[in-house]
């Protein structure tokens, strides 16, 4: 069996260190509110605040209106094109123009609040 090469113990804190005082190499340690360099630092609250909100916002009611309609009317010229039912032949506008539509619904979906 072969031997095991962890080690254990060995001092993980600088030597001379007694536990609730605070150590020359830990000058920056909360606790002590003037270490960090002759700075005055407000005590930490035990409580906890939630940020305020600044307010809500509210989207105007024609916005997922454009959104559905825009996603809608893309997607139909789209199945159109493709069943062949497009006035004026097989162009690729109409391809283009669906996929411009149906963009521009998604990009719409994004300022929704």
């Amino acid at each position: 069996m072969a031997t095991s090469k962890r080690r254990s113990g060995g001092r993980t804190t600088p030597k001379g260190t007694k536990p609730g005082r605070v150590h020359e190499t830990h000058r920056l340690d909360t606790s002590d509110t003037h270490s960090l360099h002759g700075q005055n630092l407000a005590a930490a609250s035990s409580r906890y605040t939630p940020p305020t909100l600044r307010e809500q916002k509210v989207s105007p009611t024609w916005v997922p209106i454009l959104m559905f309609a825009l996603l809608g009317l893309g997607s139909l010229v789209i199945l159109l094109y493709y069943l062949g039912f497009v006035p004026g032949g097989r162009n690729n506008w109409y391809l283009f123009s669906g996929l411009l539509c149906v963009l521009g619904g998604l990009y719409t979906a994004t300022k929704y609040h």
